[in-house]
């Protein structure tokens, strides 16, 4: 998946980020951590986003750092979740009762939606909050069946990267119950994925909505 276009994220985001903003309760015991242009420049990086090739490697190696969660309705939740994850559904993230949970500096808290919209907006909020260690999934649940539930094999003439990519995705689909899809072409193992770290928290900066 293409990373997105920093203008076209900006666009999406822009007007969410002010009521989001606005939700955000007075904290008059900590300053927040980030200022409204401070966010929209994370926003634009895109730093918040966790690929699907890393979290399905996580959840296939059972790797006790991750956790995952949900951010839609119960009932959706119910119906269809991702391994070890756990429901705070948007309008609950600010609550006291998921506080320890989504601000703390030991494990690495991936939001998922059934897009990106929601999971960034429940991101947003706990970053406006100076809250750590919380990332998106990026696409959410859409694409993450299309790229590891369900890959799409890639033609015979596409580069041994590609094939590397597909038998891996295609292998951690199948540990996660995803169909069985054959194919003959030899292809070279697939490559490691690089590790998402816990972020080091850092000073306070002054000032700020």
């Amino acid at each position: 998946m293409e990373k997105i276009n920093p203008r076209i994220l900006l666009a999406l985001v822009i007007v969410p980020l002010g009521l989001i903003i606005a939700m955000v309760p007075e904290n008059t015991t900590k300053p927040y951590k980030l200022t409204t242009e401070q966010l929209l420049q994370e926003v634009a990086s895109g730093s918040q986003f966790v690929s699907p090739d890393e979290i399905a490697k996580m959840i296939v190696e059972q790797n006790p750092s991750l956790q995952l969660i949900d951010v839609r309705s119960p009932d959706e939740f119910d119906n269809y979740s991702l391994p070890g994850a756990v429901n705070i559904p948007l309008p609950e993230i600010l609550s006291d009762e998921w506080r320890n949970i989504l601000d703390q500096n030991i494990k690495i808290n991936v939001f998922y939606s059934t897009g990106s919209v929601n999971a960034n907006e429940a991101w947003m909020l706990t970053r406006q909050q100076g809250y750590h260690n919380n990332y998106v999934l990026q696409g959410g649940l859409n694409y993450w069946v299309e790229a590891i539930i369900n890959p799409e094999p890639p033609s015979d003439l596409s580069p041994n990267e590609e094939f590397a990519r597909y038998d891996f995705r295609r292998a951690a689909g199948q540990s996660l119950g995803g169909e069985t899809i054959e194919r003959t072409t030899e292809a070279p193992p697939a490559p490691a994925l690089p590790a998402i770290r816990p972020r080091e928290r850092t000073a306070v900066v002054q000032g700020g909505c």
